[in-house]
């Protein structure tokens, strides 16, 4: 489907022809209220109309299923808000932190994480006062290594932006490494020009662009030739994908898309497992489930092309890989995951368990 602009309502969508037939108008009407809508023109081309379980549309399109909110969902599944010291940091681990600067993104993904902090009504883009306080914290913690621009997606900003962002970070020296997590080389291609790429880059820094991409249609031409243009320069590409049940929960389709991102210089990094966001409930698969998946792709495909399957301990507790004695299956079918820390959780957890609580 051809469209001129990004479409950024259920009307707009269903207008565009890209709602489902049959879907209910009023209900998904109420997804549109509570989530952020957008979509595209590179990614409304790649929908396939004809195909009711389109991969494309099933990420992108709103549908009633979001609105079914089970217990063990929270809106802060993985807990930013228990590591966040000052507006726009999140501090979960010793030598590296995350910097919302922005809380907007081109495209906003049906199984977001942050699906109730992003969007036009969300938490918004941080105030010159803010930004200047979330620079300031990193300046002064010598431990922090690494600073990860998220959000949000970070490439929304302006190249002028960026630019000066990259400048305040590249004058703090114990920061060695910039990291960018963005979908903006797959949803936006156009954005990414010599302007941009020049702009995400300091002396002294080394960049590194995380591309979010979660089936290998998404590796368009167009999105081929942007992330070129980022390696060609020197920018180090990794890759995210979320394991998403309907989407890319198929080994054959796993394969597919992480051969495409090595051929294209991407160094396969996370295959996420999905988080407990609320409305999410029809894309997650159980965690034996993406065991199995993950496993099968071993001698199957080179180890070039083998992510980390990894699951964001509910609550704040950080990441852990799945397929480590970190994550062991108990006799009722639930697992018991030990995080970095040492402590023990289980996974689906209740709804009454606690999250993160930092030391004071």
């Amino acid at each position: 489907m051809n469209v001129a602009r990004t479409l950024r309502s259920v009307a707009e969508l269903e207008k565009a022809g890209l709602m489902p037939r049959g879907s209910a108008e009023a209900d998904v009407a109420r997804v549109g209220e509570r989530y952020a809508v957008a979509v595209t023109p590179a990614v409304a081309a790649l929908i396939d109309n004809e195909n009711p379980s389109d991969p494309i549309a099933r990420q992108f399109i709103p549908a009633t299923a979001e609105l079914t909110t089970l217990p063990e969902e929270r809106a802060d599944p993985i807990g930013d808000l228990a590591h966040s010291p000052v507006e726009g940091i999140v501090h979960r681990y010793p030598d590296r932190v995350l910097l919302k600067a922005v809380h907007v993104c081109p495209i906003y993904c049906r199984f977001c994480f942050r699906r109730e902090m992003v969007g036009p009504s969300g938490l918004g883009t941080l105030t010159p006062e803010e930004l200047d306080a979330a620079i300031g914290y990193i300046a002064a913690h010598p431990d922090i290594w690494e600073v990860i621009l998220t959000g949000g997606d970070p490439l929304v900003l302006s190249a002028r932006r960026l630019r000066e962002l990259m400048q305040r970070l590249g004058a703090i020296a114990h920061v060695k490494v910039v990291r960018f997590h963005t979908r903006v080389p797959v949803v936006e291609p156009e954005r990414i020009d010599a302007d941009m790429v020049e702009a995400l880059q300091a002396s002294g820094k080394t960049t590194y662009v995380a591309l979010h991409a979660n089936h290998p249609r998404e590796l368009t031409a167009q999105a081929r030739l942007a992330c070129a243009q980022l390696v060609n320069a020197g920018i180090a590409m990794i890759s995210q994908t979320v394991l998403l049940k309907g989407v890319n929960d198929d080994a054959d389709v796993l394969a597919e898309l992480m051969r495409a991102f090595v051929e294209i210089r991407i160094r396969p990094y996370y295959l996420h497992h999905p988080d407990l966001a609320p409305g999410t409930s029809h894309f997650r698969l159980g965690l034996a489930e993406g065991r199995a998946l993950v496993e099968g792709l071993r001698g199957r495909i080179s180890g070039l092309c083998q992510p980390t399957y990894i699951l964001d301990i509910p609550g704040g507790y950080g990441k852990v890989p799945v397929l480590s004695s970190a994550v062991q299956e108990t006799d009722d079918g639930c697992f018991r995951i030990r995080d970095f820390r040492g402590g023990e959780h289980l996974y689906p957890p209740s709804s009454e368990s606690e999250p993160f609580a930092p030391a004071q």
